[in-house]
C-alpha cells in the first residue's frame, strides 16, 4: 500500500494563473468558430465536459447577467486553483460569453487533470 505524500496541484493552496487571456482564441482557431459562431453548442459541450448537466448553459440565455457561465467559470477556476474573484468572473461572463467558454475550454485541455468525479474513481 503506497502512501500519497502530496496532494495534486489542482488542490493545493497555492494559486496560478489562467494558462491562456480569455481573447487567445488563435490558441485554438477551431474551438473559437465554435463558440463565436455557435456559442450554446459550445457551451453545452463544454459543461458537459466539466461533469454538468448538457443543457445547462441554456439557461444563460435570459438577461445581461449570466448566471450559470459565471457559476461555471468560477467552478473551473476553484478546480484548477486560479487566481480571481467571483467579481471578474461576472464581468467577464457578462461581456465575453463566447470568449469565457473558449478559455475554459482550453483549461481544461491544458491542466489535463479530471474535471468531473467520475474520471478521479476510474484511476
Amino acid at each position: 500500500m503506497s502512501v500519497v505524500s502530496r496532494q495534486p496541484a489542482a488542490s493545493s493552496s497555492e494559486e496560478d494563473d489562467w494558462t491562456s487571456g480569455i481573447c487567445e482564441c488563435c490558441l485554438e482557431a477551431d474551438e473559437c468558430c465554435l463558440g463565436f459562431w455557435c456559442c450554446p453548442c459550445f457551451a453545452c459541450s463544454t459543461s458537459r465536459s466539466l461533469g454538468h448537466g448538457l443543457c445547462l448553459p441554456l439557461l444563460d440565455v435570459c438577461g445581461v447577467i449570466r448566471p450559470i457561465t459565471t457559476s461555471m467559470r468560477v467552478h473551473v477556476r476553484q478546480r484548477y486553483g486560479i487566481r480571481g474573484s467571483v467579481c471578474t468572473d461576472c464581468l467577464s461572463s457578462c461581456f465575453c460569453v463566447p470568449c469565457v467558454w473558449c478559455q475554459m475550454s482550453r483549461e481544461m485541455k491544458y491542466r489535463k487533470l479530471p474535471a468531473r468525479l467520475s474520471d478521479i474513481i476510474r484511476r
